[in-house]
């Protein structure tokens, strides 16, 4: 299986692991952490799946996806940081349908449970991404949140690549449901998205409502 005769963001992933080997890996997965519509949950197999095929050790492919990991969580730790509460939400109210009251609820709630947010939710899509900036806003300190990113990643990272790896001998397995794998993250990840416009619009509506 080459990039060639995958597409989608199967086929990015392979392109930049048959061009760079693992270090291609860890810059897959960096990015997904700056830009969560592309998921994990793609990459990381792929990832197993191509050191079992011989382009890349195990051990290697570990290492560069969580190394590619904890950059890409610090960069938006460093994001949160250098933006601070008031311009973060400054920002956040800028946006279309998105509340104040939206980010000071994240932010009661990174307070009482800052530590197992950033652990366990470097094991949620797309939450994995996003928590890292309300750390960098609360200024956690960044050796905690390195080592619990680190910590969050590797376990997330090896299981998925392991799985990859496994299904190595029967690739076309792999082949044959990549596609229908990719269709169904966007999927889940646009239904969401829908869900929580639709949540959001409603609640505009039952405001202007009971202010007439």
């Amino acid at each position: 299986m080459s990039s060639s005769t995958v597409d989608g963001v199967a086929g990015w992933a392979i392109s930049i692991m048959e061009a760079l080997g693992a270090p291609g890996a860890g810059i897959a997965i960096a990015l997904e952490n700056l830009f969560p519509p592309l998921p994990s949950e793609v990459i990381l197999p792929l990832a197993g799946f191509t050191a079992s095929k011989g382009n890349m050790t195990l051990f290697d492919a570990v290492l560069w996806t969580t190394l590619g990991s904890v950059i890409g969580a610090l960069v938006l730790y460093g994001v949160g940081a250098l933006l601070g509460r008031e311009r973060v939400i400054l920002i956040a109210s800028k946006l279309p349908l998105i509340n104040i009251s939206d980010i000071e609820k994240t932010e009661a709630w990174f307070a009482r449970h800052g530590k197992k947010t950033v652990f366990f939710g470097r094991m949620i899509p797309i939450f994995r991404s996003l928590i890292s900036i309300p750390a960098g806003v609360e200024r956690m300190p960044i050796s905690i949140f390195t080592i619990l990113t680190l910590a969050g990643s590797l376990i997330w990272n090896t299981a998925f690549i392991m799985a990859g790896y496994a299904l190595g001998e029967n690739y076309h397995l792999i082949e044959q449901y990549m596609g229908i794998v990719s269709k169904a993250v966007l999927g889940i990840v646009l239904l969401a998205i829908v869900i929580f416009i639709w949540v959001r619009l409603m609640d505009r509506r039952k405001g202007k409502h009971h202010a007439r």
